[in-house]
């Protein structure tokens, strides 16, 4: 069965926003194609492809294209976890969780059309630091930072969604400093909030995950990211 069978429904007959590049389709993948973007420099990389700084030439929007290859998400199985990335984070709005604003594909690649985060991974912020920065700025932005994430959290359990990989490499900076949530890779739609799976990276994983019993929707990986700030060291390390 093919991708376009398979994949999520978008929505239809939206006012067009030059701003938007979700408006720009109106039906399962949209019109979008790869010639309709200036490829710039690369922006990260992944198992299954990579993420590349683009402009839509029709408008000149920045967006951050994520480019995936089919026969890599085949050869692990993943094909179905990709679909769920789109179903659910195409469909969450809010200004702590990085847009998905559309996606399309090609004979090889899955491409998916993303907000463009300019000051990159949380990751690489907090490596640049050798310990906790303790001036009175530093420590407002931290507590910012966290109430934005355990904002965007909130607003994801209001939608039953739970996203399962909270880390410094999914959190990313937006153009005004602000927190993003991204990578819905390991995200799932569950109404009962209770989940069995082990997943997600191992740093940050609740003990109730390890221990493979039942677990909800709370936030300990958000405990451990804190305590990781602040000290620059892993917690369970």
């Amino acid at each position: 069965m093919s991708w376009k069978e398979n994949c999520p429904p978008r929505e239809s007959s939206k006012k067009f926003d030059k701003n938007d590049p979700s408006t720009y389709t109106s039906s399962c993948g949209g019109r979008f194609s790869l010639s309709d973007f200036e490829i710039g420099r690369p922006l990260g990389k992944g198992k299954f492809g990579s993420v590349y700084l683009a402009r839509v030439k029709e408008n000149g929007f920045f967006v951050a294209l994520k480019v995936l290859f089919k026969s890599q998400m085949s050869k692990s199985s993943v094909e179905h976890q990709l679909r769920r990335e789109i179903e659910i984070q195409g469909h969450l709005r809010h200004p702590n969780i990085l847009r998905m604003y559309t996606y399309f594909w090609d004979e090889k690649r899955v491409y998916l059309v993303l907000e463009y985060a300019q000051g990159g991974e949380m990751y690489k912020l907090l490596k640049k630091r050798v310990r906790f920065d303790e001036t009175t700025a530093a420590v407002e932005d931290d507590f910012q930072f966290m109430f934005q994430m355990a904002d965007a959290l909130n607003y994801c359990h209001t939608k039953n969604v739970i996203h399962r990989d909270i880390k410094p490499e999914n959190l990313l900076i937006g153009d005004e400093g602000q927190l993003k949530i991204a990578d819905f890779g390991w995200s799932v739609h569950a109404p009962s909030k209770k989940r069995f799976t082990m997943c997600g990276t191992l740093d940050y994983l609740p003990p109730e995950m390890v221990a493979g019993k039942e677990h909800r929707e709370l936030v300990g990986p958000v405990g451990v990211f804190m305590h990781d700030n602040a000290t620059s060291s892993y917690y369970f390390h």
